[in-house]
């Protein structure tokens, strides 16, 4: 086996598992991209590193340099561990509402937490670190919504590993939150196969899968915009709370895969989506693992419990 020099390096090439028992249908097969892999635990392990490098790159960032960002928790995560190592302060807004897992990987890698209202939610964060970042003009604010290394690390790494496992790829599937991952593996995808398919899923609009957006409730992420989401998107898979928390289970009892609850909302997606085409091979990604979670009961509670709580805790 190679030796790597540290964790960072363990970064992407994550593996790819068919799960085509899932499947309705018997000439539609479907398998999951395992960003829940990576070595904090996310997708969003790609965009921090990304994010550091190009702020590294542009000499935003020396030792002891300090960075605000605004999470819901992975990316936050992700970034506290990359932080840790490279010798930077790092101020994560954060929901007040989250799991306690999340607030306890923070502090394991010495981030400081500035709470947000948790009625506000994701966004409430995003406002409350842009006004500390306009007030303390030495911090960086990486900003994951608006940063171009976001979507442009999923379109250098994570579309091509996806094309070399799943050459025959017709659809891909993902849960929309900065859009990153769908506007960089999207782009490269349809660079590569323009017939493939890019379905975004997305909660109902007011209703909340948090981890997920709806591009309906009025906020849409810059790189969206930067990168022609219109365009890259085919089609969206509106999923609801309750299916999301059934397909994480599903995930978790029939394939063995322990995963977030946003990961069962894009296995929900891309069952809808084999359910309408007649064959194809369909691409979807467990966004991170369940153990951030455990403690919200999301696999032993029952489903109407789990469902009703969604409102108070923010899950992924």
């Amino acid at each position: 086996m190679t030796v790597h020099s540290t964790v960072i390096d363990l970064i992407g090439n994550t593996p790819t598992i068919d799960v085509s028992n899932l499947s309705p249908n018997s000439k539609v097969r479907i398998y999951a991209k395992l960003e829940s892999q990576n070595p904090a635990g996310s997708v969003k392990d790609r965009i921090a590193k990304a994010m550091v490098q190009k702020a590294e790159q542009e000499g935003l960032l020396r030792e002891g340099s300090t960075i605000i960002e605004p999470s819901s928790g992975n990316t936050g995560i992700a970034l506290a561990m990359i932080a840790s190592m490279k010798g930077y302060h790092l101020k994560i807004v954060l929901p007040e509402n989250v799991s306690i897992e999340r607030k306890q990987l923070l502090q394991v890698w010495g981030a400081e937490i500035i709470s947000s209202s948790g009625e506000l939610g994701s966004n409430g964060a995003v406002k409350l670190a842009q006004k500390l970042s306009d007030e303390n003009p030495d911090w960086v604010f990486l900003y994951q919504y608006g940063n171009n290394a976001n979507p442009d690390v999923h379109y250098r790494t994570t579309g091509p590993e996806i094309l070399d496992d799943v050459p025959g790829v017709t659809h891909f599937v993902a849960g929309l939150g900065t859009s990153g991952t769908l506007m960089g593996v999207g782009t490269y995808l349809k660079e590569q196969k323009p017939d493939v398919k890019v379905l975004a899923v997305e909660p109902p609009s007011g209703e909340a899968v948090q981890g997920l957006r709806s591009l309906d409730d009025g906020f849409i992420p810059p790189v969206f915009e930067e990168w022609e989401g219109m365009k890259v998107l085919d089609g969206k898979r509106i999923i609801r709370p309750a299916e999301s928390v059934e397909y994480t289970r599903i995930l978790s009892s029939r394939c063995g895969i322990f995963c977030g609850i946003s990961s069962g909302a894009a296995l929900a997606g891309a069952i809808r989506t084999a359910e309408k085409i007649d064959k194809g091979e369909i691409v979807f990604v467990v966004c991170d693992g369940g153990w951030k979670y455990l403690s919200t009961g999301a696999w032993t509670r029952p489903l109407e419990e789990v469902v009703g709580s969604i409102d108070s805790i923010i899950y992924f």
